[in-house]
Order: structure tokens, then C-alpha cells, then sequence
């Protein structure tokens, strides 16, 4: 009993500290005049990654390269199908033409990048498929590469913010809110997760159900409210900057930078399907995003049958 208490206390705060978050973000790029889309690739992003960071040092410190690779590469796929899947559902994400023009295409080279470093067995049948020092500097790299493109974007002021009025208009107030909801939402969605495994062992739920489930759906929690609720407000540019942002902090940072300093890891229980599905999360988001500026709820749902399907593969195949 004690555990349900916890876990709808931890989601009422994390569905609050999301749409404050939102309305923060979006005050924060009125205040400053530039695109509502450059808060959400950076601060909220950034911010809303500190569960998957966590894990990941903790597992690649400890030489744990099954974990870290599939808490990155299971976000990335949550993130996508069932995130921007689920966000769509509720409302169709208009997306704009400088994002399926810069945005989107850069998200696209970096996880086709990662896709490519791991394959090490298909272009060498006789190497096992390494994740090397070489491999994280490069996705580093690429990273410097984002942070460069973000720098640029920031001497271009947005003139449409002008006749917006902010929520908060206090500065000092909207980076005291910001830093305060990405924290409430980073301890509650420990508390939600925590609470969650301990239920569910406690119905004898297995192993691997758990691991999937409660682990890897529960730290993208923080990107799933805020992508959720940006979607129901109509602020699309924070919707779709969050999860791309996210997905690149995820594979350039929260993988390549451990690897970096702890040394190579073996991918031993990765396979082909797994390597497609991730491609497929920036490709499929590029193809819908462009056919009509817009992810639209068909194609949302498409999104959610392929992450169901993966999830069914994973867990019973």
C-alpha cells in the first residue's frame, strides 16, 4: 500500500514540475528573444537527462557495457516511438521548416554515426563488436559539432517572441523555477521507479520485466511528461527540441563520455534488430516531421506499434 502512496505522490509532482517547466522554458526564450526550440535542445534536454547520465558512469565504471548501452539505446527508442509517439496522439506536433532542415538532419548524422561504430562485426566478421576509447571521442566530436551549431543559433534572435507575453517575468524567478522543477522531476521520477521495482517484486514480476519496464521507461519519465505536456500546451518547438536534444546528449554524452575515460566496452547482447530500431527512431521522426511538417497522429500511432513490437521481441523473443 505504501508503495502506490509513494507512486502517485511522485507522479502528481512530476505532472506539476513539468508544466512548470514548460512555462518556464518558454518565459526564458521570450525574455531573451531567441528561439523557444534552442531552450528545449539545451536546458530542458540537458536537464531532464540527469537519470540516464547516472546510470550510465555508474555501469561503464563498473565495466557493465550491457547496461549502459541499453539504457542509452533503450531511451533513445523510448524517447521517439513512445514519447513522441503517445505526445502526437494527443495533440499532432507541427513542426517547423528550419527544424527539419537543421535540427533533425544533425540528430540523423550522429545516431547513423552511432549505428555505424556499432557494427564492428559486419564490416570484420572475425572482431566482436567493440565500443572503443577511438569511438567515444569521435561521438564527442560530434557533440562539439551540435554545441557549435547551438553557439550560432544563438546570435539569431527570434522577432515572433516579441508579442508573446511571458508567464514569469522575473529572470531571477525563471532560473529559480527551472532549476527547481528539473530537480523535482529527477527525484520524482526515482521515487516513481524505486516504488515501482519494489511493487513489483513484491507481485513476483520477473527479472527482465522489470529491468525493462520500470528502469528504462522509468528514467525517460521526466522527457515524457515534458514532451507530453509541451504537446497539450501547443508549444511543438519544446515537444520536438526536447527529445532531440535528449537523444543527442544521450548517445554523444551519456555513452561517449564514459567510455572516454573509463576505456572500451564489449557489446555482447546487442543484435541487428536492436541496432535497426535505433536508426530507425531519427530516420522515421525525419520522414514523418518532413511529409507534412508535422508528426501527425497516424503516424504517431505507427511509432507505437513499432515500439510495441520491439518491446514484445525484447521481452519474450
Amino acid at each position: 500500500m505504501l508503495e502506490v502512496i509513494f507512486l502517485l505522490i511522485g507522479f502528481i509532482i512530476i505532472i506539476k514540475s513539468s508544466d512548470i517547466l514548460v512555462d518556464c522554458a518558454s518565459s526564458l526564450a521570450i525574455r531573451c528573444k531567441v528561439p523557444k526550440m534552442l531552450i528545449a535542445l539545451t536546458i530542458v534536454a540537458f536537464g531532464t537527462c540527469a537519470p540516464e547520465i547516472a546510470i550510465s558512469f555508474q555501469s561503464v565504471s563498473a565495466g557493465n557495457g550491457t547496461m549502459a548501452f541499453a539504457n542509452v539505446i533503450g531511451s533513445c527508442i523510448v524517447n521517439t516511438f513512445l514519447i513522441i509517439g503517445l505526445a502526437s496522439l494527443i495533440r499532432p506536433i507541427k513542426v517547423k521548416h528550419a527544424t527539419i532542415k537543421k535540427e533533425l538532419p544533425i540528430l540523423l548524422i550522429i545516431t547513423t554515426g552511432f549505428v555505424v561504430m556499432m557494427l564492428d562485426s559486419v564490416f570484420n566478421p572475425l572482431t566482436k563488436n567493440t565500443f572503443s576509447r577511438a569511438d567515444g571521442i569521435i561521438l564527442i566530436l560530434l557533440f562539439l559539432m551540435f554545441v557549435g551549431y547551438i553557439i550560432q543559433s544563438l546570435k539569431r534572435k527570434d522577432e515572433s517572441t516579441e508579442k508573446l507575453e511571458p508567464t514569469y517575468k522575473n529572470i531571477f524567478l525563471i532560473l529559480f523555477l527551472l532549476v527547481a522543477s528539473i530537480t523535482c522531476i529527477t527525484l520524482s521520477s526515482d521515487v516513481i521507479v524505486n516504488n515501482a521495482i519494489s511493487l513489483a517484486e513484491k507481485l513476483n514480476v520477473s527479472e527482465k520485466v522489470i529491468t525493462m519496464v520500470a528502469i528504462v521507461i522509468g528514467t525517460s519519465l521526466p522527457e515524457m511528461f515534458m514532451t507530453i505536456t509541451s504537446a497539450r500546451k501547443k508549444e511543438f518547438d519544446m515537444a520536438i527540441g526536447n527529445i532531440i536534444g535528449t537523444n543527442i546528449f544521450n548517445i554523444c554524452i551519456v555513452l561517449g563520455l564514459p567510455i572516454v575515460i573509463y576505456g572500451d566496452l564489449v557489446l555482447d547482447n546487442f543484435n541487428l534488430a536492436d541496432i535497426a530500431t535505433v536508426f530507425l527512431t531519427s530516420f522515421l521522426l525525419y520522414i514523418f516531421a518532413k511529409s507534412e511538417k508535422e508528426v501527425s497522429k497516424k503516424e504517431g500511432l505507427v511509432m507505437l506499434l513499432i515500439f510495441i513490437a520491439y518491446y514484445v521481441c525484447l521481452i519474450f523473443g
